[in-house]
């Protein structure tokens, strides 16, 4: 009898477990684990413990470790991430910082910077960490909300045979987790049943590796059958629940259809058409008369007969209606045309394949073009029992590894593995010296038997002034003197010391230790001090964590895109804890009320993501307003601007009257301005005034002159004709004296 499908299927995901399981990541994982306690301050086995206190020497340690990996967090970590989305087309640039905006508002709904800061802890100390982008679907009142998680090291389970440092070759990678059956429920209500018929047919101890004998903290009761009972107080079966990603290849088709117009569109387009037409029927019905009335003049002068003439008229009025009709519809058909679009849609094979066998739809198309893509397929187990399978609709794995130190194989070594031996060599150099100090502080005695009272000296023996007696007839006690310690442990302290500040690459001025030779003068030297000490941070930074981070912002993209479909409103926190809203998929609708498409089209755009290079590196404050101070004398940037930088409470208050003074001294400025080119033109106008006066005079001077001139001209002229007129009476008088003569 066959098995069913279920079981096949999780038979397939536990053979894929076994592969992923191997030799070499089981000591990955040991060295991680050691790692890991050692970071923790675990820096001594149980049997170690048991040997030192046998011997009477101290079990304290000196953990140098930790403060190391804590200045190299906060070097990683010290701010967010910032991605930058590049639109692929200049339309989508306002849509591409929409997307900047969303990944911000994601990033604070997950308290990224905790996870972050965890993650890079884990790539630290483990060797490598885990980000997981998925969809909350209970987010957003069931609309569903992306966010960040953090995925525990030992609990992923990658194909041993990726080669990728971003596992983005890997042909699977699995995550598992070991739960009770009723937690399972719990995460799971749908699967209830699913749940209770599952069995575990492996060893649950098979598959944790940790090095119980050497850990103080944890043994296998603490995630065995006992940890996990019910409230009754019964055991609880365990499971493992396994989360399996594989990369499969999915055939689509881009298809280029044509949409005809709605019906209301095409109610306005035979509207416009037959405003058109209005005046090329008035034409022709104005060349129709013409020709009828030629016809009736020619059947009244007998050049046609009467039953002609009908027939013509009636050919004529049947020509001129089949003209508008054809002109109409050729208009509509233009119309029609131009209003008519391809659109490209990308569709599964098997919905395309469907959907052809719809004759609207098919008779529509204008081109269709098979293509691969790669997706992402998750399948769920619980013990040996199948439980659902669904699509991711991204093309890489959403879970993205930062390592450390990689190795050219999945299994990366942290920062602390390589400081196990100096810690422990420090350990052990302390212990010693501190033991040999005790034996100085608390001698030994060597007596003979019966010669003391061996509680009366374990009481007084170490007492400043004490009595020690000893019975007549014995030798006096002897003190054992401990021989010298060797100078070679301080030394060894000391070079241990330096060893492990050199393999990690973290000095003491880094941590903020000073001493009077190291101490530097001006911050330029405390500058220089963070850029050459943080050099093999920074390559990390750019070589590892920064790709990776970029590779997770890619996934996010997509994974928000597919989520975020309907219309929402994204409220955004800013740097300065104001709020703005971002909208995106708005409806948009035409003069008939019909949607027409979408403001800030969500997932319609591409976006090119990449992340802002040292964003989450540290910024020295102090240095980075100094230059600003010195931007500021220099005229490069205003006072509002060098605000801007600083952290003084109540900034953007300050601000705003900044750039209220500011504004209100430019208008002063302007108005002064204005008021001295009034003074100009009264001054002007004033020197016209004075110059017109001068005029006017100088005017009525010549006028007097011109007036005297013309008074003597008449005065002349009236001499003149009373000279003239003597002379004549003269002339005439001497005519009349010679008459008398004669």
């Amino acid at each position: 009898m066959a098995r069913p499908k279920s079981k096949t299927k999780a038979e397939k995901i536990q053979h894929l477990f076994t592969q992923a399981n191997t030799s070499q990541r089981r000591q990955w994982q040991y060295h991680a684990q050691k790692a890991y306690e050692f970071y923790l301050g675990d820096q001594l086995s149980q049997d170690e413990v048991k040997s030192l206190e046998e011997s009477g020497m101290p079990t304290f340690i000196i953990n140098r470790i930790t403060p190391v990996i804590e200045t190299m967090k906060f070097f990683v970590t010290s701010g967010d991430p910032r991605w930058q989305a590049v639109a692929t087309e200049g339309s989508d640039v306002d849509l591409a910082a929409v997307h900047s905006s969303i990944a911000d508002y994601c990033w604070y709904n997950s308290d990224g910077g905790s996870l972050y800061g965890q993650i890079v802890l884990d790539s630290l100390v483990k060797g490598v960490g885990y980000f997981f982008a998925t969809v909350d679907p209970d987010g957003d009142r069931g609309l569903g909300e992306v966010v960040y998680k953090r995925v525990d090291p030992f609990d992923v389970y990658p194909d041993p045979m990726s080669r990728d440092f971003l596992l983005r070759d890997a042909a699977y990678i699995q995550i598992r987790k070991v739960l009770s059956k009723t937690q399972l429920k719990e995460m799971l209500p749908a699967f209830k049943r699913k749940i209770n018929a599952a069995s575990s047919n492996q060893d649950f101890f098979h598959y944790s590796e940790r090095d119980w004998a050497s850990s103080k903290s944890i043994t296998p009761d603490d995630i065995g059958k006992q940890a996990y009972k019910a409230a009754s107080g019964e055991e609880d079966d365990i499971l493992d629940f396994i989360e399996s990603y594989s990369k499969v290849k999915k055939e689509f088709v881009n298809v280029y259809q044509r949409k005809e117009p709605s019906p209301s569109e095409v109610e306005k387009i035979e509207s416009i058409v037959d405003e058109k037409m209005e005046p090329i029927i008035d034409e022709i019905n104005v060349s129709m008369q013409e020709q009828m009335l030629k016809i009736q003049q020619a059947a009244e002068s007998g050049d046609i007969i009467p039953d002609r003439a009908s027939l013509e008229i009636k050919k004529l009025e049947e020509q001129s209606q089949e003209s508008i009709r054809s002109q109409r519809i050729m208009m509509i058909n233009d119309m029609m045309e131009k209003a008519s679009q391809v659109v490209n849609t990308v569709m599964p094979k098997k919905d395309f394949n469907t959907a052809m066998k719809s004759e609207g739809f098919s008779s529509s198309v204008v081109d269709a073009i098979n293509f691969f893509e790669t997706r992402i397929m998750v399948t769920c187990i619980a013990g040996d029992t199948f439980l659902y399978e669904y699509e991711l609709p991204i093309d890489n794995y959403p879970i993205i590894p930062i390592p450390y130190l990689y190795s050219g194989t999945p299994y990366a070594q942290g920062a602390v593995t390589p400081l196990l031996g100096k810690q422990q060599e420090i350990n052990k150099a302390h212990q010693i010296m501190i033991h040999n100090a005790n034996l100085s502080s608390n001698l030994r005695w060597m007596y003979e038997e019966g010669s003391v009272d061996e509680d009366d000296w374990e009481q007084h023996s170490t007492v400043p002034g004490g009595l020690l007696k000893y019975r007549q007839g014995f030798s006096v006690p002897t003190p054992v003197q401990p021989l010298p310690l060797n100078s070679a442990f301080f030394q060894i302290t000391q070079e241990g010391k330096a060893d492990l500040e050199y393999i990690s690459g973290i000095s003491p001025t880094m941590q903020g230790s000073y001493s009077s030779s190291q101490s530097p003068e001006t911050y330029r030297g405390l500058l220089a001090i963070d850029e050459f000490g943080t050099r093999r941070v920074k390559s990390w930074m750019s070589q590892i964590v920064e790709p990776a981070l970029e590779q997770l912002g890619k996934m996010f993209t997509q994974i928000a895109q597919d989520t975020y479909r309907t219309q929402k409103v994204f409220r955004i926190v800013q740097p300065n804890n104001q709020s703005k809203n971002v909208q995106i998929n708005v409806p948009l609708y035409n003069d008939f009320g019909e949607k027409v498409g979408l403001y800030n089209d969500y997932q319609s755009t591409k976006f090119d993501i990449r992340i802002v290079a040292g964003s989450t590196q540290p910024v020295n404050r102090w240095a980075l307003l100094d230059e600003y101070f010195k931007w500021f004398q220099a005229g490069l940037i205003d006072d509002i601007a060098m605000i801007a930088e600083t952290d003084i409470r109540n900034k953007e208050q300050i601000i705003e009257r900044k750039s209220l003074y500011a504004q209100l001294q430019s208008q002063l400025a302007s108005m002064e301005e204005a008021m001295k080119d009034k003074e100009g033109t009264i001054e002007t106008l004033e020197r016209q005034l004075v110059q017109s006066g001068i005029k006017d005079k100088v005017r009525q001077g010549e006028s007097a002159v011109q007036k005297n001139v013309l008074n003597t001209e008449t005065q002349q002229k009236l001499l003149q004709m009373a000279l003239i007129e003597e002379q004549r009476k003269t002339k005439k008088r001497t005519n009349k004296i010679e008459e008398v003569e004669d």
